[in-house]
């Protein structure tokens, strides 16, 4: 198994998570998005997208897009489970998931942030202003979505990391990366992210954990 990942990828974060909460410990293969190595001819055959994170498991095309690789994962290796086992409780966990990964997410990638530079001139402090709005959206969404539902437990759903842990301790650690949110407004998110960075698995698979993140990686 291998997984093509790169330290600061909030996508590859997710899936190394999922990779270290099952036991699984592929091969990491670096793609550096700052050098813009994700366009060179090999990793465009491996994944014409040009993004991370791609995982190679066994015989047959490579796996891409995060949640599909995390679900793929979920499906060949179900223990310990990321999903609950009742459907509506599924839907709430992915719900959940959904709202950092697909809302939030794809609007403060760097190709996205290049573009408003690049075509809509946006200044750094206009930058700023743009992701803090799109990461504290979805942290406000994700705290109501918590706060209010009473199978929120220790983490997300009940007293087990889930695939909405999975996708929101990769959205926090983005914000407190690239500004100083108030978590004060996010209580239980702030709790939740707290207890799973207490987690081994979640510890390991931490940006600045990684083999090709630079000595001033940060929080």
């Amino acid at each position: 198994m291998q997984l093509y990942t790169f330290w600061r990828s909030q996508a590859a974060f997710r899936v190394r998570i999922a990779l270290t909460l099952k036991g699984l410990e592929p091969e990491m293969l670096y793609v550096d998005l700052i050098k813009g190595e994700q366009a060179a001819p090999l990793y465009r055959k491996l994944n014409p997208a040009m993004l991370l994170p791609a995982l190679v498991d066994g015989a047959g095309p490579p796996l891409v897009q995060s949640l599909a690789i995390i679900e793929y994962l979920e499906e060949v290796y179900p223990n310990p489970p990321l999903l609950p086992e009742h459907p509506r409780d599924r839907a709430h966990v992915r719900a959940l998931a959904h709202t950092v990964a697909i809302d939030a997410h794809p609007f403060v990638v760097p190709r996205v942030r290049n573009y408003l530079k690049r075509e809509f001139h946006a200044d750094e402090s206009s930058e700023k202003r743009w992701l803090q709005h799109w990461l504290d959206t979805a942290l406000g969404v994700v705290e109501g979505m918590l706060s209010e539902d009473a199978r929120t437990g220790q983490f997300c759903f009940g007293d087990a990391p889930s695939l909405a842990d999975v996708c929101l301790i990769p959205h926090v650690t983005s914000a407190l990366m690239l500004y100083s949110p108030n978590f004060d407004a996010y209580p239980t998110v702030k709790r939740i992210f707290g207890g799973c960075m207490q987690l081994r698995e979640f510890v390991e698979a931490h940006p600045r954990n990684q083999t090709d993140a630079p000595a001033n990686s940060g929080t």
